[in-house]
């Protein structure tokens, strides 16, 4: 293998050099770097997403029932209908308004707007009671579920 001397810092600028794969080998072997780099590949975590912009936004885990199901429909003062889905935690949110429990969902608890932070598309509630429970109902058509 064959290293440059130059300087980036001089030319103001980096590059990469490719080193051309070895065919001193058998045909079907694989270099020593590539095998770590496969043996350390951690298994891809399936995140459910932002339908908008694809930001992760909660995991398959994280999935909960609140009052017996994962699933709600409900609709709001305007008599628009939300199917949501509940959730233990979530990443990739925002919180807008201050917490209310004018025409909450769930007896007990108050809410505020939750939003992605990448596109500010609005994803659905955080719910949090006085006892200190707290979780998300996500607008479920607004969402990506991996398959």
């Amino acid at each position: 293998m064959r290293i440059s001397n130059i300087d980036p810092r001089e030319t103001g600028s980096i590059q990469c050099l490719r080193v051309p794969a070895d065919k001193s080998g058998p045909a079907d072997a694989t270099g020593v770097v590539e095998k770590e780099a496969e043996e350390a590949a951690p298994e891809e975590q399936a995140y459910i997403l932002c339908r908008q912009c694809r930001q992760a936004i909660s995991s398959p885990a994280d999935r909960i029932a609140v009052r017996g199901s994962h699933r709600h429909t409900f609709a709001n003062p305007h008599g628009i209908v939300f199917d949501i889905g509940c959730f233990r935690s979530v990443m990739g949110c925002g919180y807008a308004g201050a917490v209310t429990d004018e025409f909450t969902w769930f007896a007990g608890y108050g809410w505020r707007v939750c939003f992605c932070v990448m596109c500010l598309t609005h994803l659905g509630w955080i719910f949090s009671s006085k006892g200190g429970d707290i979780f998300h109902g996500l607008i479920l058509d607004r969402l990506i579920e991996p398959d």
